[in-house]
């Protein structure tokens, strides 16, 4: 059985006709692989001894009222469908996605707040931002600029399709039914990625811009340094380059190349964590004592308290 309100998953088993059953009964959220798309867009989903059918207007929330287009539809032949059993005639299972979607979606609105760190699966990319799913296919989008602190030119240089992400909540509509989702907070602050690193190493980092007084090389998602441009470089590509100084006080490394290692890697650097759960009230990137800037992310009103 499919846990309740989780992103729909890449590999999934077919569902056995005892659980198609028990699902009919109590409600519960199972999932299987649409198969094929008749010509009157229904879906035709693997069942195990029966036939699966998610009539059009089932198949995603808005599809009944042209909110969502017919793609949302074609484009799920081949992948994981979260379903409701609707009921059973004889030998054909009759199954919602848009039910399973609904009770996702009240789950986040009623559930979680600002803050609160979700479980997604990136879905697809676009210059602007990620895509992800946050829950039996409800959409959502990560905006590059919070994908990470380290600036990108497009998402793939940070995620890919497929992948699995930790994502903190940064505003609920439930009017719209939208949420809101934010990355970069999870990736640590300016001194737990320092930490990592000490003046005088040689280490590895990739370009992502080259400016008129220097290249910006990140060392992690969530940390850059600025070298001198001492041979031509591009952005993307991996280089190696020794720390000349770290400053928590100006929020800045230090950096010369050292020379070229290869072009732009086959795939986007490995994530790590800081928080992995939990609700963050505040975060702030910047050290305490930085005092020319001041990064930082509100999830929680500030209260009577705070001031």
């Amino acid at each position: 059985m499919h846990p309740y309100y989780a992103p729909e998953s890449l590999n999934t088993s077919i569902p056995h006709r005892e659980e198609i059953y028990t699902a009919m009964q109590d409600g519960s959220i199972l999932e299987a692989t649409a198969i094929r798309c008749d010509a009157q867009h229904n879906l035709i989903v693997a069942l195990e001894g029966m036939t699966g059918i998610m009539p059009r207007e089932e198949c995603a929330l808005g599809i009944d009222t042209g909110q969502t287009r017919e793609i949302a539809i074609l484009s799920r032949v081949g992948k994981p469908v979260c379903f409701q059993v609707q009921r059973i005639e004889q030998q054909t299972a009759y199954l919602s996605r848009r039910s399973a979607q609904q009770q996702a979606l009240r789950h986040l609105m009623t559930r979680h707040r600002p803050g609160d760190i979700i479980d997604v699966r990136v879905t697809h990319l676009e210059p602007f931002g990620a895509f992800v799913d946050a829950g039996c296919g409800i959409v959502s989008l990560i905006g590059i600029e919070n994908l990470s602190v380290s600036r990108i030119f497009h998402p793939s240089d940070r995620v890919r399709i497929g992948q699995k992400l930790k994502a903190v909540i940064s505003s609920l509509d439930p009017d719209a039914g939208r949420i809101c989702l934010t990355h970069r907070e999870l990736l640590g602050t300016w001194e737990e990625n320092s930490a990592q690193f000490t003046p005088g190493e040689t280490v590895c980092g990739i370009v992502r811009s080259v400016e008129d007084y220097g290249v910006f090389v990140e060392l992690t998602p969530n940390l850059s340094g600025l070298a001198e441009q001492r041979f031509p470089v591009t952005p993307g590509e991996t280089v190696s380059c020794y720390i000349k100084s770290i400053l928590p006080e100006r929020m800045k490394i230090k950096l010369n190349l050292i020379d070229h290692i290869n072009q732009s890697p086959a795939s986007p650097p490995p994530l790590t964590y800081f928080i992995e759960s939990g609700h963050l009230s505040r975060w702030q990137y910047s050290p305490s004592s930085c005092t020319t800037r001041l990064v930082q992310t509100e999830f929680d009103p500030p209260t009577i308290e705070d001031f």
